[in-house]
């Protein structure tokens, strides 16, 4: 990884779409800061689409779609998106209804076989708000040792699933998505863009900073990490090509300037 210092301005100036994650990348320690807001409002007031991908609920991914300065958004690492047309709200899915309802009692197994066999292990508070996966708290309120969830992750694969840790929760995946299919799945249906294209994937950027977030740093050539990055690196088999000097929001801020500070040149 390379400082941000050291990302070409060129690189910059011709990002049109800002990705990002949201659990500290976008927010720190929980809480997403005055000035990490203001620089989301700075980057849309320049123009750019703003695409938050996140491991939070498709719940949440409504409300930041409702409420923020965003184009989409991404949630429970790519099994669906939110998106506000007028007035009206858009959801959709990465995959079909019958193949959600078959994923859900995968789902229910993976539950009950957690509760018998590791009953300390939490359920994500955020829980009641998913729609498509099983989140486990391993890092938000509670801190989950190493070799619990080592076994946590054995169950979901034995049962079917994929294991993906974020900073914050172990995630049960039913589905073959990931940050950059379910990024590149809602650009096509709700924007009518092909990241497949390499002229418009080197239009959009991402940031972010844990092992969830591997796939889209494979992804997107303008790969980005907020410096907290370095404590997830043994997770990603791909690191950003660069790393802000701040953490967490004041990164992702320090990244929003350098921006702008492209754009307007």
């Amino acid at each position: 990884m390379r400082p941000l210092a050291e990302i070409p301005r060129q690189v910059l100036g011709n990002v049109r779409t800002v990705v990002f994650d949201v659990d500290d990348t976008l927010t720190t320690h929980g809480t997403l800061t005055g000035e990490a807001f203001a620089a989301l409002w700075s980057l849309a007031d320049a123009g750019l689409r703003l695409v938050p991908v996140t491991g939070r609920p498709l719940g949440w991914t409504d409300a930041m779609a409702a409420s923020w300065p965003v184009t989409l958004a991404v949630g429970e690492n790519g099994a669906g998106w939110s998106l506000r047309r007028g007035r009206a709200l858009e959801v959709g899915y990465y995959h079909d209804e019958p193949s959600r309802r078959a994923q859900e009692e995968r789902l229910a197994v993976i539950r009950r076989r957690v509760a018998e066999e590791l009953p300390a292990v939490r359920l994500a508070s955020d829980q009641p708000a998913r729609r498509c996966d099983l989140a486990y708290d391993v890092g938000e309120r509670e801190r989950l040792d190493d070799a619990s969830l080592e076994r946590l992750s054995s169950l979901i694969e034995e049962h079917g699933a994929r294991p993906l840790v974020s900073s914050v929760h172990a995630h049960a995946i039913a589905g073959d998505w990931d940050k950059a299919r379910g990024v590149a799945r809602a650009a096509h249906a709700a924007l009518g863009v092909e990241l497949e294209a390499p002229a418009e994937l080197a239009r959009w950027l991402f940031v972010g900073d844990s092992g969830n977030d591997a796939a889209a740093f494979e992804l997107f050539s303008a790969s980005v990490g907020v410096a907290n990055v370095r404590d997830h690196l043994h997770r990603l088999p791909t690191p950003p090509r660069w790393v802000t000097e701040a953490e967490r929001g004041a990164g992702f801020a320090e990244l929003a300037r350098a921006i702008l500070e492209a754009h307007d040149g």
